[in-house]
């Protein structure tokens, strides 16, 4: 019993050990973008893609019928 016991807290280590490693090595990608492309993103208008959903409703009769 002593053995799985020591086995769980080499493996609570390890796991903690390794969360922390992969944190402390991870950075954050930096990318440059020109300044052209900013302002030419920026005045160029977006148009948001909308969605309209029409559908009558099922009477009881037809609800039924599904069924």
């Amino acid at each position: 019993m002593n053995v799985l016991k020591n086995m769980e807290i080499i493996f609570v280590a390890a796991a903690s050990l390794a969360v922390a490693t992969s944190y402390a090595t991870a950075s954050t990608p930096v990318i440059e973008v020109p300044a052209a492309a900013v302002a030419t993103v920026a005045a160029a208008p977006a148009k948001m893609p909308v969605v309209v959903v029409a559908v009558k409703r099922l009477t009881a009769a037809e609800k039924a019928a599904l069924i």
